[in-house]
């Protein structure tokens, strides 16, 4: 498994899509950069540091700089091809994999809020799901057109590309999830879901009603498991979400409290001062007068 900062985007240095109708056997070769391999059709047989893998429909593989590859057999086959550099990228222990996931799965939104690294996980071999399958040819297909362009290219490619990893980083851990949990990873699922949801919403006027619609199921049940996995309730996670937003609003603009509290979901501005203080411990003016104090003595 490789650990990739996605804060840094990666060099592309290379992409396309080929498609052998005859058997064909890849050659040997060592590379000074990263390749991935998504398999559309056929099959592509590869050996990689005495590893063999026999690659099928679906099939994401990474090979790593420096080491040999060469094919084993003959096939046809058509795939996706991306050959990438990356300042911040490591090969990772998987450990306790089901740990990982379910971290990842319920990651709180104010652990990435604090200037830590976003790292994404990703397979060095992995097969997608017929449910997400369609939808990544279609990012690759979105890829090649941006890379085939004339200006930018590479890094509209580049930004596409970690779009796709993070998606398939997130498929790898619920695939983990449900290969080992089972039925018993539905309300991760679901919960995983909502905080998307949350985070894409946290603005509008998010009431149970609209959640219970929008999961179809009942809201107190699904509040329950929410509250279970995440160790808070829902309307609480939501004001968390809201808040944090506005802290970044305080730390970066001069915008009115009211204001701030109006892009954030809390267009009361007595209420938005009353949940800002409840979670922050200071009202939003006196964390205004905190961080502008902080720039004044930097500078």
């Amino acid at each position: 498994m490789f650990a990739i900062n996605t804060e840094m985007l990666p060099r592309i240095k290379l992409m396309g899509f080929v498609s052998y109708k005859q058997p064909w056997i890849h050659f040997k070769r060592t590379t000074n950069e990263y390749v991935l391999y998504f398999i559309k059709s056929g099959e592509l047989h590869l050996t990689e540091n005495g590893t063999h893998y026999n690659l099928k429909k679906g099939d994401i593989l990474i090979l790593e700089p420096n080491i040999e590859h060469e094919g084993t057999e003959k096939h046809v086959c058509d795939y996706y091809f991306i050959h990438f550099e990356h300042q911040d990228i490591s090969f990772a222990l998987e450990g306790d994999l089901l740990t990982m996931a379910r971290r990842f799965i319920l990651e709180e939104e104010t652990q990435q809020t604090e200037g830590s690294d976003f790292i994404c996980h990703f397979p060095k071999h992995f097969n997608l799901s017929k449910n997400v399958l369609s939808l990544s040819f279609q990012a690759m297909n979105e890829m090649l057109m941006l890379y085939r362009r004339k200006y930018f290219n590479r890094g509209l490619t580049a930004l596409k590309f970690t779009e796709w990893l993070i998606e398939v980083s997130r498929e790898h851990f619920i695939a983990a999830l449900q290969d080992q949990e089972g039925s018993n990873t539905k309300p991760l699922i679901k919960v995983h879901a909502l905080l998307d949801y949350i985070h894409e919403h946290y603005t509008d006027k998010i009431t149970g009603q609209e959640i219970a619609h929008e999961f179809d199921c009942n809201y107190d049940y699904l509040n329950r498991v929410f509250t279970k996995l995440t160790g808070q309730s829902i309307m609480r996670y939501v004001n968390r979400v809201r808040i944090n937003h506005a802290k970044e609003l305080i730390e970066a603009t001069h915008l009115p409290f009211g204001e701030i509290g109006y892009l954030t979901g809390l267009d009361d501005p007595f209420y938005f001062s009353k949940v800002f203080k409840k979670i922050v411990g200071v009202t939003p003016s006196q964390y205004y007068k905190e961080i502008r104090g902080q720039v004044t003595e930097s500078h």
